[in-house]
């Protein structure tokens, strides 16, 4: 086997490495998906798993709310309450613990 990097179809190079164990089931019902698409295992459990790492990303980077909570959160934009000596204190502890 040899050592030197692969290129990715794109012209990057592929330097770094995963693995994985499957049962028997997983790596046929994988092959089959595989062969479908017309492609070899690797480009697919890629392509695969760049899907599902941007759909993981794109979920925790957006926030998605009920049209009461955007009404409730614009509503706290326009109105906002007073400040009182609570918020005062939290905020005093904040910048005493951070720095700001």
């Amino acid at each position: 086997m040899s050592k030197t990097p692969s290129r990715a179809s794109e012209g990057r190079v592929r330097a770094e490495r995963l693995e994985t164990r499957v049962t028997a089931a997983q790596k046929s019902l994988i092959e089959r998906a595989a062969a479908l698409q017309g492609r070899s295992v690797t480009d697919f459990v890629l392509a695969s798993v760049q899907d599902a790492a941007r759909r993981t990303i794109e979920e925790h980077s957006q926030l998605t709310l009920s049209v009461r909570d955007s009404e409730a959160f614009v509503d706290a934009l326009l109105n906002p309450r007073p400040v009182n000596d609570r918020l005062r204190d939290t905020v005093r502890r904040y910048r005493e613990r951070t720095g700001v």
